[in-house]
């Protein structure tokens, strides 16, 4: 297959870039800089004065865009304009290329967030969940998802993957690893907010079945089935790493520290992957302990 990923240079886009190279497929990165290609792997300059990705993009196959600005960054009122912006403008552009390809591929997938259910200690979410705009991050997120479903309209079949927080060799898990290597790890907050997991690993596997697999369309969220609180990722990752995990870091000093963004961290919702596991995906790391055990060697 022929597979074009829209920010595939960025700590997911990476890892799933790799994973379908390795797999024999033709990867085609767009990119806002100019870079050698390797192996499987080719780059394409994109959202730049006189790009023309199209012309790398004959006989695609699969459409994947991740591209948009980090929310690991402290929102001032600019910084969450970029937010929107960088996701409804490369959703655009994505929609403005396929637009133009005689051949049009068979599936997009636009990465989106499971912060779109909102927040909540009691609530399970599923697909069949609704969405809620009761805070910016869930707000975006219905934003992207609108844009991004504008691709419909051409014929390809579409899919929102719905991203919990991606554990892997560098991203957020390298940050939450630093207390504890210091001795200094323990619970964020009140410890009973949720955390939706995925190894990095799954997000490939899960990708590639997608694809296999035409009767998925629609949301899907990317997380693992058994998702855990805070509490339980803390003592989990202190084991793992043979640290301590004893002292607390309290919301409000998060929240003075972070702002608005200590949302991410103080705040969660339990997710669970209904469709991927209904369509039969097996995930390869379904739980916390094994996930950290891979990745922290």
């Amino acid at each position: 297959m022929k597979i074009a990923i829209a920010g595939g240079s960025g700590f997911v886009g990476k890892h799933i870039a790799q994973y379908f190279a390795r797999e024999g497929h033709k990867v085609v990165i767009l990119s806002r800089s100019e870079q050698e290609g390797y192996g499987n792997i080719e780059y394409a300059k994109w959202m730049t004065d006189g790009a023309d990705p199209a012309k790398h993009l004959e006989g695609l196959d699969v459409m994947i865009n991740l591209a948009g600005k980090s929310i690991s960054t402290r929102w001032t009122e600019e910084t969450k304009k970029e937010i929107v912006e960088s996701r409804v403008e490369s959703s655009r552009e994505v929609y403005k290329i396929l637009e133009s390809l005689d051949q049009k591929p068979s599936v997009f997938i636009s990465a989106s967030a499971v912060g779109v259910y909102g927040t909540s200690e009691k609530e399970t979410f599923t697909e069949d969940s609704a969405a809620t705009d009761e805070d910016f991050l869930s707000d975006t997120v219905q934003k992207w998802e609108q844009e991004a479903s504008m691709i419909r309209d051409l014929g390809i079949r579409t899919v929102y993957a719905r991203f919990g927080i991606v554990l892997g060799e560098g991203g957020v898990l390298q940050k939450m690893i630093l207390p504890y290597k210091l001795y200094g790890g323990g619970p964020l907050g009140s410890g009973t907010q949720w955390m939706s997991w995925i190894h990095v690993t799954d997000i490939a596997g899960l990708m590639d079945f997608i694809i296999r697999h035409d009767e998925i369309s629609g949301p899907v969220n990317m997380t693992a089935p058994n998702p855990v609180q805070m509490e339980t990722f803390g003592k989990t990752l202190g084991e793992v790493l043979n640290r301590p995990h004893w002292l607390p870091a309290p919301g409000s000093a998060i929240k003075l520290a972070l702002g608005e963004m200590s949302i991410l961290l103080l705040e969660g919702q339990r997710v669970l992957p209904k469709k991927a596991i209904e369509s039969g995906y097996t995930f390869i790391y379904p739980s916390l302990e094994r996930a950290l055990s891979d990745i922290i060697k």
